[in-house]
């Protein structure tokens, strides 16, 4: 006899893939965020300086 699917655990394993994707690009938006920050603020620096 064939098992009955686990709907349940099968949504849980979905949602918990779809947080760590969009963790995962909060997380990049983030470190990019920072780059173009530092990079905004050298520019200013050569401008003043």
């Amino acid at each position: 006899m064939a098992m009955k699917p686990n709907y349940r655990y099968e949504r849980s394993k979905r949602d918990q893939a779809k947080a760590a994707k969009k963790e995962a690009k909060l997380a990049a938006k983030e470190v990019k965020g920072k780059v173009v920050e530092q990079e905004n603020e050298r520019e200013r620096n050569t401008d003043n300086g």
